[in-house]
């Protein structure tokens, strides 16, 4: 059975690199809670700028893919075993969740999708950017509120 999108990657990384990872988050949303609305701000658009796992491999596997093509057309046919061997660890990435970089990249830190929205909405949360929906009644404020409080945990 094939692993769950949002998860597959953490899921394919050790604990303790993903508890680290967590442990960064939880460092950084705190000292931007200390350091004012300025450095959320700031934080927010290192955030943007950010690159995450699947952009990291894409652009890996691009580049080992190009040499490759380049290599076995100018220098040796051997080398066309490059974007094949390439090709193969990216659906295995697709699949699994896991391929040979992975487990570089995430010791370097580079982080998911996910692990990145999950700073950038506590952060968001932290400079009240969802205090209108603390407006809407009934069940579903209720649900509102008990998903906002959540996040900012």
């Amino acid at each position: 059975m094939l692993p769950k999108t949002t998860n597959r990657v953490a899921n394919a990384t050790a604990d303790e690199i993903n508890d680290k990872i967590r442990r960064d988050i939880l460092h950084s949303v705190a000292g931007c809670a200390a350091d004012g609305e300025a450095a959320i701000q700031r934080r927010l658009d290192e955030l943007d700028a950010e690159w995450d796992t699947e952009r990291m491999l894409e652009a890996n596997a691009s580049a080992l893919v190009l040499a490759g093509i380049g290599l076995g057309t100018w220098v040796d046919r051997r080398f066309y075993l490059l974007p094949t061997i390439v090709a193969g660890f990216l659906l295995q990435h697709a699949l699994q969740g896991w391929c040979p970089p992975l487990p570089v990249l995430r010791r370097l830190g580079v982080r998911t999708q996910s692990e990145i929205e999950m700073e950038r909405y506590a952060l968001k949360a932290l400079r009240g950017d969802f205090r209108e929906t603390e407006k809407i009644t009934g069940e579903a404020g209720a649900q509102v509120r008990e998903a906002m409080q959540a996040v900012q945990r």
